[in-house]
């Protein structure tokens, strides 16, 4: 969502690793089936920023609220935590009605206490279930795909730290969906939150980072980010051989392609020349891409309807 002069990613689509055909583990993990205790779903003309990042970390929801103006597509992405490619993200409209990519839906729910983001997914699922006569499936095929490895073996980037030697998590407080986010100042911790991706653009520059987050989540970052920049045309998949939590930082010049909400213009460009995207992947975090084969989950729209009414 664009800002000012400013983008901030809450959606994060990327790819989706192969998982259990059936039921992925995180589905499971975060309690198989749940519902909000009330909802209400509404047209609306206009999007509304979320009260958390719709990203596919798994951060607590304090209070159990969720607030949003989205078209459907982005819930459905949300909810499954679905994991996309840009020409994937723009193939899925073909498989619905047109309003279910372009019309606005202002949904507003709340569960029983807090919640972690995952469970929140569960809900959404219900609702959609329920309010769209939503009906999906998954289907795993191999394709190309980019392996993220070490640049060096055994040796990070400059801007990739084990977590455990980080700054610590503090608790998460929620967004007002009616600020307007500020850039951090030198020396602030980025991003002040744990477990959430965070992007910004400003003055042709691009700023991205995440603390907390597991190697498999970098990799999607960086399928995302990339596929925006236009330097990567594949899923990204880890293969670092990571296995602990990270913070990372990573900035470069360049255009970024906004393809979160329909019809929108993507920002300015910079005028001054700079590190390109996988150029910062490589000197900043000490990372490069290689292409491999591997097997990936795709979603399948079998059936949607216009939301019944509350």
């Amino acid at each position: 969502m664009r800002v000012a002069r400013s983008l901030w990613l809450l959606v994060a689509p990327a790819i989706l690793s192969a998982q259990s055909p059936d039921v992925p583990d995180w589905q499971t993990a975060a309690g198989g089936k749940l519902s909000f205790d009330v909802a209400s779903v509404k047209p609306s003309k206009v999007p509304r920023p979320p009260t958390f990042p719709l990203d596919t970390g798994n951060a607590v929801a304090p209070g159990g609220r969720f607030s949003a103006g989205f078209p459907l597509i982005t819930y459905i992405l949300f909810a499954y935590k679905v994991q996309a490619t840009t020409e994937q993200t723009r193939a899925l409209p073909a498989q619905m009605p047109k309003w279910a990519s372009t019309d606005f839906f202002q949904i507003e729910a709340r569960a029983d206490g807090n919640a972690t983001k995952d469970q929140m997914r569960l809900m959404m699922q219900s609702l959609l279930v329920e309010r769209f006569k939503l009906a999906v499936h998954f289907e795993n095929s191999e394709v190309p795909v980019l392996a993220l490895t070490l640049d060096r073996p055994g040796k990070l980037g400059p801007n990739l730290h084990p977590h455990s030697e980080g700054p610590p998590c503090a608790d998460f407080k929620g967004f007002d969906p009616a600020s307007r986010p500020e850039p951090p100042k030198p020396g602030d911790v980025f991003p002040a939150q744990c477990d959430v991706s965070q992007l910004m653009y400003r003055d042709g520059k691009s700023r991205t980072g995440s603390r907390n987050t597991t190697p498999q989540l970098l990799a999607r970052d960086i399928s995302n980010l990339g596929s925006m920049s236009g330097e990567v045309d594949k899923p990204v998949v880890d293969k670092t051989g990571l296995s602990e939590k990270l913070d990372y930082v990573l900035e470069w010049n360049g255009q970024m392609l906004d393809f979160t909400l329909p019809g929108a213009a993507p920002p300015p460009p910079s005028d001054t020349p700079g590190t390109t995207f996988l150029e910062a992947v490589r000197q900043q975090l000490g990372l490069k891409l290689v292409p491999a084969r591997a097997e990936v989950r795709t979603i399948v729209i079998d059936h949607v309807e216009e939301p019944s009414e509350n």
